[in-house]
């Protein structure tokens, strides 16, 4: 019927959003992979695959890309990026790239700088980017170096991210004393008591 609204639902959008993210994600990886540029997919899309790797039906969305870079290659970055069509954004001390000009920044590809910290005031520097190892798709974090970066930044996600790991059998009461202090501690707390 010419000029009928065809409604779509908030859960097909919901998935459609996911699969933007992942289309965004492949996107970037494959102009840095495809320019020579190191990087390391971090983020909610590492958690993504390390647990995928043990259970798909324990995969959680999410809405952004993170990717941990070294501030040397940014501007190797920024010209592989902009290749692909993402626009530089800077917001809030972030260097990001939105996807288009209609990109938002919370659906943006977030950069993070290796070997440094992610905030004045965290108690250690991110990960390198000798700390990865490549996934069928794209460079990521491996799994020590990623269970650091969510226990360094500990927000809310964080602690739900790593819930994901522990609930998949990826971290186990071994792990704490692999750790650095606090991140040690925190994680101990976790898996005393993954609802705290």
């Amino acid at each position: 019927m010419a000029g009928a609204t065809v409604e779509i639902s908030g859960w097909e959008r919901a998935l459609m959003a996911a699969e933007k993210v992942k289309a965004r994600l492949r996107r970037a990886t494959r102009a840095l992979d495809g320019a020579g540029v190191p990087y390391a997919v971090a983020g909610g899309n590492a958690v993504a695959e390390w647990v995928g790797r043990i259970d798909e039906d324990a995969v959680r969305t999410t809405r952004d890309v993170d990717l941990l870079v070294r501030r040397a290659d940014f501007e190797s970055v920024k010209a592989a990026l902009e290749a692909a069509g993402f626009i530089y954004h800077h917001l809030l001390d972030v260097d990001m790239f939105l996807d288009g000009p209609e990109g938002k920044p919370s659906g943006g590809v977030h950069l993070l700088y290796a070997g440094e910290k992610a905030r004045q005031d965290d108690e250690t520097p991110l990960p390198t980017l000798d700390e990865s190892e490549r996934a069928v798709e794209f460079q990521v974090a491996n799994l020590e170096a990623l269970v650091r970066m969510k226990l360094i930044a500990w927000r809310d996600k964080d602690r739900t991210h790593l819930r994901d790991m522990i609930g998949v059998g990826l971290l186990d009461t071994t792990w704490p004393a692999r750790l650095p202090l606090p991140l040690g501690a925190r994680l101990q707390q976790l898996l005393e008591d993954p609802n705290g």
